[in-house]
């Protein structure tokens, strides 16, 4: 199930995981008041075979694709 974002006047952001198929939340689960349905991006990661550490802009030492870390030093 996804997880949506939430913004609440009163409480501030939270997160709430939500079947695709309930409606969005009207009234903050904390305190009652009215909460807006944020968009964001999903995050989304490709795991099994004819994936690599290279698809992704980060690898295993959380360097960068063009920041190489100099290792001379």
């Amino acid at each position: 199930m996804p997880a949506y974002d939430y913004r609440c006047k009163k409480c501030g952001d939270f997160e709430i995981i939500q079947s695709m198929a309930e409606d969005a939340l009207t009234e903050c689960p904390e305190c009652g008041s009215s909460v807006k349905r944020l968009i964001s991006k999903p995050a989304v990661i490709f795991n099994g075979s004819g994936f690599y550490s290279t698809d992704y802009s980060g690898n295993k030492n959380g360097e960068t694709k063009g920041k190489a870390k100099d290792k001379s030093a």
